[in-house]
């Protein structure tokens, strides 16, 4: 399970910490929102289970605690069922971000959350699933899960996973956690740096394969999706020579907002499509009202319904899923939101397109924001001032806008090949 969650449960212990998470869900149910999304999606999965798991089993079970790891485990899904479609597929989440977003993602035979890891759990659910291996990606690990999984001979992996040094896996007396690991079969991590922290915990059962994620983006990027209504607002980028840039805010929290706002609402020539991570019917009338009201900002489902809804409108608000990654090709200057709270979402979606990407301090756990930083491509702020004036760099300067997002867009290419690595190794073994 996540790092939170295990701080959340190691002062209780394991056994007793769950079955009070489980009744704090059902407590925070009755107020809506993720949690009755989340206590109804548990109380569904025996029954889904039950009644659509194929009697043979067999299924090769994928688990992603939420959308991101999903987009990281999606690359290895679509290869399978490309070169063996006879394949079955069980594909569970914890989060509701995910499993409401790809729920009736076609690739996989089967989509359910997975069951609270309680007492007794993972070996009912081992026997109805009665899985051929099973795959965890990046951090979602349970101890019950792991530990049925080794007792029964099943193999089991961990892909693109990424350790720091403050993990509970390397704290002092923490061999307990340390000790989940040493169930897993394989495991695939991003970096040099996490083989040397597992090696240092006696683990050598490691190979250094890079994130999938980069496999994702390249993927998207190499497939590019026409979207009419962003063409529409912002034009082709063959047509804006000497013209404003294009800005884009994806991810966006209303802490982001408080950021580049401020200059977007200076430069009335500057076009901008801002894509905020979670909406509703409030959320979007306060960022239009943010953006300069009715005129000034334009929903992107109002432009689609009306085409001239738009005609005058200087900022474009996507609300709905599933379009930014596309999206960041319409644009000449991006910001990816997060960074001024819990941490930055997916930056490698937005540089892949070869476009300089800002983002918040809070980016340190993710590698590819420090990678990206060093080459250029990749620019941290602090500060709406930080911002201001980095975006009036690049703004103001073709040819520095232009070298940072080439650098970008190299980074991405060169950090491709994850997945061909690790199916060659779970698919492809003589």
């Amino acid at each position: 399970m996540a790092d939170a969650g295990r701080r959340v449960l190691e002062p209780l212990g394991y056994g007793i910490g769950l079955p009070l998470y489980r009744l704090g869900i059902r407590i925070a149910a009755l107020g809506g929102g993720k949690a009755r999304l989340l206590n109804g999606g548990l109380n569904d999965s025996w029954h889904i289970l039950r009644e659509s798991i194929a009697p043979e089993g067999g299924y090769i079970w994928i688990h992603c605690a939420s959308l991101g790891e999903f987009e990281q485990g999606r690359t290895l899904i679509e290869r399978l069922k490309t070169d063996q479609p006879e394949k079955k597929i069980l594909l569970t989440f914890f989060s509701p971000s995910g499993y409401e977003v790809r729920k009736n993602y076609l690739l996989a035979d089967l989509i359910c959350y997975l069951p609270l890891d309680v007492p007794g759990a993972a070996a009912r659910f081992l026997d109805i699933v009665r899985p051929s291996m099973a795959i965890f990606v990046k951090y979602e690990l349970w101890r019950g899960y792991l530990k049925e999984l080794s007792r029964r001979g099943i193999p089991s992996y961990l892909i693109s996973a990424l350790f720091r040094k403050d993990q509970a896996f390397f704290r002092k007396r923490s061999s307990w956690y340390a000790g989940w690991l040493h169930w897993l079969t394989h495991i695939y991590v991003q970096n040099e740096e996490s083989r040397i922290l597992l090696a240092g915990i006696g683990l050598e059962n490691v190979t250094v394969a890079g994130d999938t994620r980069f496999d994702r983006v390249a993927h998207i990027r190499d497939s590019a999706r026409r979207i009419d209504v962003l063409e529409r607002f912002v034009g082709k980028k063959s047509d804006r020579k000497d013209k404003s840039p294009v800005f884009i805010a994806g991810s966006s929290w209303p802490a982001d907002e408080a950021v580049y706002a401020p200059w977007l609402n200076e430069h009335k020539d500057v076009k901008a499509i801002i894509a905020p991570h979670e909406f509703d019917k409030v959320r979007l009338n306060k960022l239009k009202q943010l953006f300069g009201g009715e005129g000034e900002a334009v929903l992107k489902s109002e432009m689609e319904q009306y085409p001239e809804a738009g005609k005058n409108a200087r900022v474009l608000i996507i609300d709905c899923f599933g379009l930014l990654s596309s999206a960041y090709a319409y644009a000449d200057i991006a910001y990816v939101g997060g960074g001024f709270g819990v941490g930055i979402h997916n930056i490698n979606e937005a540089a892949a397109w070869g476009i300089p990407v800002i983002y918040g301090p809070n980016h340190h756990r993710f590698a590819e924001a420090e990678d990206l930083k060093a080459n250029g491509g990749g620019i941290a702020v602090a500060s709406a001032r930080d911002f201001t004036g980095m975006a009036e760099r690049l703004r103001l300067d073709t040819e520095e806008r232009e070298r940072r997002g080439k650098s970008a867009g190299d980074y991405i290419s060169a950090m491709t090949g994850a997945t061909d690595i690790i199916y060659h190794d779970l698919f492809r073994k003589k």
